[in-house]
């Protein structure tokens, strides 16, 4: 299980130093050890406009972010604070506090914009901030939606933007809550009441015409429309007395107004129920580490004078994560080697069937673990390094054999080495002593256990060596007729012959073993990766799925505007000439 994350306040994430974003060190480093998938909720809007209360509501805290109490923005950069997830278990909630937009000492919107847009990017919830209601300043104030085409890249083309839609955008992009904080007006339309949704979704209507007073009017709202398809929106009454609103980190719930406890309240709930899991393209979950490198890949080509892409940034993230996959996989590998092999093992067979089941939980890893391994390298890098791995506990399988049963063959054959040299069995008869002796412990030798596969092989090598040893006893032993000397050379010759051919037949046996072997981890690594990518195609539908649907639902409902409007149009022109046909025609007199 992994560790609970547990940070006490939140810390400088990408700071703002003299125009320059920066991540920092010490954020990265808490973000690298976060092993769960995370939550990432950002808010945004004009300086002094009180986000910073509402991320510590999040947080289940008054005091962390810093709220301050004066005209000046407190907040520099992105701020972060992690938290457990309070409603889904094993998630880290995230929360990203940023600059106030439109600070007059800095002097430089630049800085907002990427602001702006490292929140988009960064999040799976983007909460943007403002005071009263949805006016068109209100609309001229978040000119940062209209730019952020201009700021990011979905697709790594050669031009910038070619053939990008809105819906290019609409697969990476976060949720859309608007937050209307010191709202005064009555939510009702035409007279009857309205949610806040419905009056969101009211002041994001277009305008019908072409003049640029109109387009101008359109432009941010169907730049909402198109890049966040899911929006919600909250209203808030102010919290206390204008005096109080510097105490707001000391103030207890029963101390600020009962509208706005009961508003930030259900703030909370939605984000903790319906925020989703930070998701890159394909299905991928973002965790700890993987966020650390997309807010490294976005500061580096933001420092670069390039855009952010997307894209390019996921794949950055495969190549780190997916060599990281490798190695995963292979100390895995290692690790159950070591733990299941006992050299030497009795037959490559053995091995062969431990290294199979150990590659096997290794490959499981990798493909858990990678994502986006274009043409497979990665696989195959896998692959070669676990074969090395197979064909190294081979050759230490065959050394640890080759040891222990020269050591046996020592031990067990001193002894007759040693009466050899003192001449015991260089007398007549000594020879057939000698081959019996040698046949009893060469039987012995047998018996022994876990000898390994080099064991035949070693044996004969050890014969052979004393062969001419044995031959000169052989031709000296007096009790033999030259006859019987003559049928005793040829009997050796046939077991030298014999055991030859026996240990080309085992010698054949291991290499088609062998072979047998590399068929059967080739077709693993096909049978998992067809899987994976069976997964992957049913994920990626899925999300073209659902991002279609987000587009379609969203030019119906501008269809739908366009045909309400023409009725609408219509019905005044109907109205109108009605009225024209009922007014008294004046009668033309001929004098």
């Amino acid at each position: 299980m992994a560790p609970e994350v547990h940070m006490p306040g939140p810390v400088c994430l990408i700071e703002n130093t003299k125009g320059q974003l920066v991540a920092n060190p010490e954020a990265l480093k808490i973000l690298s050890a976060i092993t769960q998938p995370v939550v990432v909720v950002a808010i945004v809007g004009l300086y002094r406009t009180g986000k910073s209360y509402l991320m510590n509501k999040l947080a289940g805290k008054r005091k962390g972010f810093s709220l301050g109490s004066t005209v000046q923005s407190h907040t520099k950069g992105i701020w972060m604070w992690c938290v457990p997830h309070p409603k889904k278990p094993n998630h880290v909630l995230v929360l990203l506090d940023t600059e106030g937009l439109g600070d007059v000492e800095k002097g430089d919107n630049q800085n907002d914009s990427w602001i702006f847009a490292l929140a988009v990017l960064l999040s799976s919830t983007f909460v943007y901030n403002s005071m009263g209601t949805i006016n068109q300043q209100a609309m001229d104030q978040l000119h940062y939606v209209t730019e952020l085409t201009d700021r990011i890249r979905a697709k790594s083309t050669s031009d910038n933007n070619v053939g990008e839609d809105s819906g290019d955008f609409v697969s990476f992009f976060p949720d859309f809550v608007w937050t209307l904080r010191d709202f005064s007006l009555d939510l009702k339309a035409d007279g009857e009441p309205i949610t806040a949704d419905e009056y969101l979704e009211n002041s994001l209507k277009l305008k019908q015409g072409t003049s640029q007073k109109d387009k101008n009017f359109n432009l941010p709202r169907l730049c909402i429309r198109k890049f966040f398809p899911k929006k919600k929106c909250f209203i808030f009454d102010r919290p206390t007395h204008r005096k109080k609103l510097g105490q707001l980190e000391t103030l207890h719930d029963d101390e600020l107004d009962s509208e706005f406890v009961q508003q930030a309240a259900a703030f909370c709930s939605y984000i903790f129920s319906n925020s989703k899991t930070k998701t890159l393209s394909g299905g991928i979950k973002v965790n700890g580490s993987r966020l650390e490198n997309l807010v490294l890949t976005y500061l580096d080509a933001i420092s670069s004078g390039d855009l952010p892409c997307m894209e390019n940034a996921v794949l950055a993230l495969a190549q780190i994560e997916n060599a990281a996959a490798v190695q995963k996989a292979i100390a895995h590998y290692d690790q159950q080697m070591t733990q299941k092999v006992k050299l030497p093992t009795e037959t490559l067979q053995e091995l062969l069937d431990l290294h199979r089941a150990s590659e096997k939980e290794a490959i499981e890893i990798f493909i858990k673990s990678s994502f986006k391994d274009e043409d497979h390298l990665f696989q195959k890098e896998l692959a070669n390094q676990l074969e090395k791995k197979r064909d190294d506990f081979c050759k230490q399988n065959m050394k640890a054999s080759s040891d222990r049963c020269s050591a046996l063959l020592r031990d067990l054959f001193s002894p007759l080495e040693e009466d050899v040299k003192q001449g015991i069995y260089s007398k007549p008869g000594g020879y057939r002593l000698l081959i019996q002796k040698t046949q009893e412990l060469k039987e012995k030798y047998l018996q022994e256990p876990r000898k390994g596969i080099q064991a035949e092989e070693t044996l004969q090598t050890y014969l052979r060596s004393k062969e001419s040893i044995i031959d000169a006893i052989l031709q000296t032993d007096q009790t033999l007729t030259e006859k019987e000397k003559e049928i005793e050379v040829e009997r050796v010759k046939a077991e030298s012959a014999q055991a030859a051919a026996k240990m080309l037949e085992e010698m054949q046996k291991k290499n088609q073993q062998m072979m047998e072997q590399k068929e059967k981890s080739y077709q693993e690594h096909v049978k998992q990766l067809t899987e994976k990518m069976e997964r992957d195609r049913a994920q990626l539908l899925a999300e073209q799925e659902r991002t279609l649907a987000l587009k379609l639902e969203e030019q119906a409902r501008l269809l739908n505007e366009g045909f309400q409007n023409e009725s609408r149009q219509l019905h005044n022109e109907i109205q109108n000439l009605q009225k024209r046909m009922a007014q008294p025609r004046r009668r033309c007199v001929i004098s």
